[in-house]
């Protein structure tokens, strides 16, 4: 005969809201596995109309957001600034 687990059925994050809206206690629902987000914020970039025209083309040919292409090329080009500090060319001491 199979032995089977009874698992408890998600409980959805409204239903979490709702509990703690009551004042129940909700804290056996996290589990602090997770790391914790920084706050984003908000920032204003100008960019010249054929700028946003290559972005708005690079955003149709991948089929995302003008604003993910901006993150995503903004992280590559940090990462690669960070590789040329730190994996750059090392100096000899004589």
């Amino acid at each position: 005969m199979k032995s089977t687990r009874n698992r408890r059925k998600p409980v959805s994050a409204e239903a979490i809201a709702r509990r703690a809206d009551r004042g129940e206690d909700v804290a056996s629902f996290f589990t602090n596995s997770g790391r914790m987000m920084a706050p984003i914020q908000r920032v204003n970039v100008d960019f010249a109309a054929p700028m946003l025209n290559e972005l708005d083309d690079a955003a149709k040919e991948l089929n995302i957001s003008r604003q993910a292409v901006i993150k995503t090329l903004v992280r590559q080009a940090l990462d690669q600034r960070y590789v040329a500090r730190n994996l750059g060319p090392k100096t000899r001491r004589a």
